[in-house]
């Protein structure tokens, strides 16, 4: 299977500014992610960044390294601009790899393009069963909600599928039915190389704007996104000072 990897790093983080070079025992955060990357089989793995600096320094660990417009919306505009200035093709297979996941486990960045190439949709992305009634209605968590063939039929941040006779016998909401459907999406994603080509072009959905949810733009223009369980969750990325403080800890003796 042939797929290539790129890593949006954008460094002005609101809440953590230079975030990409957080150093993670010895190392930039951004090259820590970029070698976890490589370990799960790409032809390439591009760090896609809209810093001079990040650029230099990814490429001094001896890792690629692309400069990106400072201007994009996502993380997907970046992508999109990676794929079209550097020339792959419309079949090519691209997994975008989040810059703030030093933990991203290899084997799952290959289990979502392996599910790309397998269910022929446009788009590949990641779920977990959701098995905790606070996590289920928690709505930082977004949910997903599955077709028999395992695409995704809708992303919210609220509780979904709401099991209506459950929830009416159980004042609270304090525990979840033994047979409930509830996924938990996780943030990674596999696309063609057509469709971060047609992405730029597409208007932007009421129901994103209205979600904050940018991966309902695909559903609402009509492209398939087929979901891979995952058996365990992944590890949590960074995204606050507290974060990097812990994932520093973690990696104070490596």
């Amino acid at each position: 299977m042939r797929f290539k990897v790129v890593i949006p790093a954008r460094y002005a983080s609101t809440r953590l500014p230079g975030k990409p070079l957080l150093d993670l025992g010895g190392k930039p955060m951004v090259v820590r992610v970029a070698e976890r990357a490589l370990l799960s089989g790409p032809e390439e793995v591009v760090v896609a960044t809209d810093h001079r600096e990040v650029c230099e320094v990814v490429r001094q660990h001896g890792l690629n390294a692309l400069l990106t417009r400072p201007d994009h919306a996502s993380g997907t505009d970046r992508l999109a601009e990676v794929v079209e200035s550097s020339g792959w093709a419309d079949d090519t297979i691209v997994v975008n790899v989040q810059g703030d996941e030093p933990l991203i486990d290899p084997a799952l960045i290959a289990r979502t393009a392996a599910r790309l190439v397998d269910s022929g949709a446009d788009i590949a992305t990641v779920a977990h069963p959701v098995v905790d009634a606070a996590d289920f209605f928690n709505p930082n968590i977004v949910k997903v909600v599955l077709t028999a063939r395992g695409d995704a039929l809708y992303f919210s941040r609220a509780p979904i599928p709401y099991a209506r006779d459950h929830f009416a016998r159980e004042a609270g909401g304090e525990t979840l039915p033994a047979e409930m459907l509830a996924y938990r999406h996780v943030g990674l994603y596999a696309y063609r190389g057509h469709f971060l080509r047609a992405y730029g072009r597409l208007a932007p959905s009421p129901l994103e704007s209205l979600e904050a949810l940018e991966q309902l733009r695909a559903l609402w223009h009509g492209f398939r996104i087929s979901v891979a369980l995952a058996e365990h969750l992944p590890g949590a990325g960074v995204d606050t000072p507290d974060d990097a403080r812990r994932m520093q800890q973690r990696f104070k003796n490596v």
